[in-house]
């Protein structure tokens, strides 16, 4: 599946990439690009595995032109980067928001933009019944993606039922029946 492939996981440096790096490695993945704001760990992670598979981008969910410009030729995007401490959220609730709703919708965006084949998103148990604000954020979070899931698919149906692939006319790449 993710033979010849890019793979992009953000919050890269965190307790996800650091637990999944290792099986990507072994693949016939083509590339890994590790997205976070944090160079230490970037550093740390480029020299504790020292291969050419993996890459590095300095960035920041809650800026799209980075996310943006990261995400250029990605496959695939694992969606890991979060405000995940429960005390963290609660002391700075808008920044729960900042990173874990409005961060998720740069991402979206930013792979929808660039045709990204499939996106995971990761959460929580604290969202299935949120009672502090990372659960709430997560929760959000998640509807978040829901309906940017239903919209791209609706306008790429919307795009499909106005062409013409059934006179054999087409030559749209949504439907790709040209």
């Amino acid at each position: 599946m993710f033979k010849d492939t890019t793979l992009l996981i953000t919050g890269g440096t965190g307790s996800f990439g650091n637990a999944v790096i290792e099986r990507f490695l072994n693949t016939g993945i083509k590339e890994i690009r590790i997205f976070s704001r944090d160079e230490k760990k970037q550093d740390d992670m480029r020299n504790a595995y020292n291969n050419d598979k993996l890459k590095f981008y300095i960035g920041n969910v809650r800026d799209y032109d980075s996310i943006h410009s990261a995400m250029h030729g990605v496959d695939y995007v694992f969606h890991a980067a979060a405000l995940k401490q429960v005390p963290s959220c609660e002391f700075f609730p808008v920044e729960a928001v900042k990173t874990n709703i409005i961060g998720t919708e740069n991402v979206l965006n930013a792979a929808v933009s660039q045709n990204v084949q499939k996106m995971i998103a990761l959460s929580t148990d604290k969202a299935v019944y949120p009672i502090n604000a990372m659960g709430m954020s997560k929760a959000l979070m998640e509807k978040v993606m829901t309906a940017k899931a239903r919209t791209v698919d609706e306008a790429m149906w919307n795009a499909i039922r106005q062409c013409d692939c059934f006179k054999g006319l087409c030559d749209s790449p949504v439907c790709g029946t040209d």
